[in-house]
């Protein structure tokens, strides 16, 4: 899958090619130095940047400099989060899947295998320790956010209501919208209550959650 702009842009910059590097292996400021042609302190300040934004880290394992008359010097690593920064084909093929599932299984069971995976998902977070029903929606929100969407538990007209700014499956709902029933599922099933998926499915998908109204006598 290609790159958007900013992530070209990010790569062909000084601190992108760092981060490429360091995804191929480990390597010191003095390695890093010498493949770009830069001092040790200019790639020290890069690095220091990408420290702190948890993109790169700094091994406690020392290994000796090539010139340095023996000096140790420190190893960095790529982090889980700046791997994360390289291009996945996870929502292609997510996409390619759900082709098929709807051709071999049809729409309907379709739903109903992806609200499978909806609860299968929620059963890794264990919302017993919430104490209430508002609390377990915000359990739910934090999923959602966990999974790379950005939602918020909100009260609208007395009812309970989870709105989501940006949609972690916004690749693929506009092909296949029921993914929003894993969503629902997963909500559902953290919140221990019955909601209402009511995305939004536009250019910019945007997930919401009602409470059902049955369950409004539970939710204070």
């Amino acid at each position: 899958m290609a790159t958007n702009y900013w992530d070209q842009r990010f790569f062909q910059s000084t601190r992108g090619q760092i981060v490429t590097m360091l995804r191929r292996s480990k390597s010191t400021v003095e390695d890093l130095a010498r493949a770009l042609d830069l001092t040790d302190n200019g790639v020290r300040a890069h690095l220091a940047v990408l420290e702190r934004d948890g993109i790169v880290l700094q091994r406690g394992s020392l290994r000796r400099t090539r010139s340095g008359g023996g000096k140790p010097a420190y190893v960095y690593e790529l982090t889980k989060e700046g791997e994360e920064l390289f291009p996945k084909a996870y929502e292609p093929t997510l996409g390619r899947l759900l082709d098929v599932l709807c051709e071999r299984l049809g729409l309907e069971e379709s739903e109903g295998l992806l609200r499978s995976v909806g609860r299968r998902l929620a059963e890794e977070h264990d919302s017993r320790r919430a104490d209430g029903v508002h609390a377990r929606l915000e359990m739910a929100v934090e999923v959602l956010n966990e999974l790379g969407g950005l939602a918020e538990l909100e009260e609208q007209d007395g009812t309970l209501v989870i709105r989501g700014y940006s949609c972690p499956l916004a690749a693929v709902t506009p092909d296949h919208p029921e993914v929003c029933r894993l969503a629902e599922a997963l909500v559902a099933e953290v919140a221990g209550v019955s909601v209402q998926e009511q995305c939004e499915r536009g250019e910019r998908p945007r997930c919401r959650f009602e409470v059902a109204p049955a369950d409004d006598a539970t939710k204070r």
